[in-house]
């Protein structure tokens, strides 16, 4: 355990799900070192295990290279502020949770300084820009993989990589049976429930939200499906609300998010962490992305595999539906939904793949490991 002066971790999450999956380390560092010194970008999750914020992460969360060019000058001044920090606030170990585009460019930053890098949740290598593995070498201690296959990667290059399971083994909670689930939110057994989880960034909700409730409109005019959204802690649930027109019953629920994933019958997803979340509760859903069409057609051109959705990359198959940019209409959506609701035999099959997607995720306790790669590596 550190001795002498206090022990300096600086944390650079850009990303909801960063916030999620770096509070376990944060509370992991705090456990086994109270004293320690903590700061950097994260979220109020983050914060509330101990964490100074010098951004939130609402401040910076952009998706799409279009949407990066336009935040650009916001990005840059707060890569400067940070890297005035490192300078004054030299950290003993610089931890980089995903964020690759921000995260490795500040990884040159402190590696000029002789800082220590820790890379936690490996940038997506395997899909796109691989090249990158070659430029981590030069500036990453060590690299943490949360996938068993990504460890492979690394290791062709001779860089130190450890695979330490998956993060959302420690938050994943046992939800509420249906019964109690339907009696808490006044829904109906016998009906169908539709779960909508329209993202964390407010482009994302911007872009696919009003096309889930679309959808989700003609499912209940059509079938009388009800429809529950599972919201973002770190979107502004009053801005949320202003996307309901009260012409149908839909209820948003934030904070009770895995309640939501399990006791819905079908999904609407958007890409991203959220399919393996919805995975691990075993339940069909249809995976929606939509950006500017710029942004979507120059990631085409780089992408180098065939499925977006995380939940079928990690399955090595399309085990769920993909609806991309021009399929993401409320016309389109409702029939691919309505074709899961009518096909048990095809949600079975669904959720008993899932179920391998669930076990490939490894075992409990990747914050502890992240925890105690961060202190050994001083």
């Amino acid at each position: 355990m550190p001795e002498g002066k206090p022990f300096r971790v600086m944390i650079i999450a850009g990303e909801a799900s960063g916030d999620l999956h770096g509070s376990g380390v944060v509370r992991e560092l705090k456990r086994r070192d109270p004293d320690c010194i903590i700061y950097g970008i994260g979220g109020d999750k983050m914060r509330a295990e101990g964490m100074e914020l010098i951004f939130n992460v609402r401040e910076i969360s952009v998706m799409g290279f279009w949407e990066v060019l336009q935040h650009l000058p916001l990005l840059k001044s707060v890569e400067r502020t940070l890297q005035a920090v490192l300078k004054v606030k030299k950290p003993d170990v610089l931890l980089l949770i995903d964020y690759p585009g921000f995260n490795l460019r500040f990884a040159r930053a402190a590696h000029a300084l002789g800082i220590k890098i820790v890379y936690y949740i490996s940038p997506q290598v395997w899909a796109w820009k691989s090249g990158r593995v070659k430029k981590m070498k030069e500036l990453i201690d060590k690299m943490l993989v949360v996938f068993p296959f990504e460890e492979e990667i690394y290791k062709k290059e001779n860089i130190d990589v450890e695979f330490v399971g998956n993060p959302l083994l420690e938050v994943f909670t046992e939800p509420q049976e249906k019964r109690e689930y339907c009696k808490r939110y006044s829904l109906d057994e016998n009906k169908p429930i539709l779960g909508l989880f329209p993202g964390s960034r407010t482009q994302e909700l911007e872009r696919i939200f009003p096309a889930m409730l679309g959808a989700a409109r003609i499912l209940h005019k059509q079938a009388g499906v009800q429809t529950l959204v599972g919201v973002s802690s770190i979107l502004n649930f009053e801005y949320v609300k202003t996307f309901i027109r009260n012409d149908f019953p839909v209820q948003l629920i934030q904070n009770a998010t895995y309640d939501v994933m399990k006791n819905s019958d079908v999904a609407l997803v958007t890409s991203g962490t959220a399919t393996l979340e919805t995975a691990y509760y075993q339940t069909p859903m249809i995976v929606v992305y939509k950006t500017s069409w710029f942004s979507y057609l120059l990631g085409r051109m780089l992408v180098r595999i065939k499925n977006i959705g995380l939940v079928n990359i990690i399955a090595g198959e399309q085990i769920v539906p993909e609806m991309l940019q021009s399929k993401v209409t409320p016309q389109r959506l409702a029939q691919e939904i309505f074709k899961m609701l009518e096909d048990k035999d095809m949600c079975r099959n669904i959720s008993n793949k899932l179920s391998k997607v669930k076990e490939r995720l490894g075992t409990k306790g990747a914050s502890a490991r992240v925890a105690e790669n961060i202190f050994s590596i001083k």
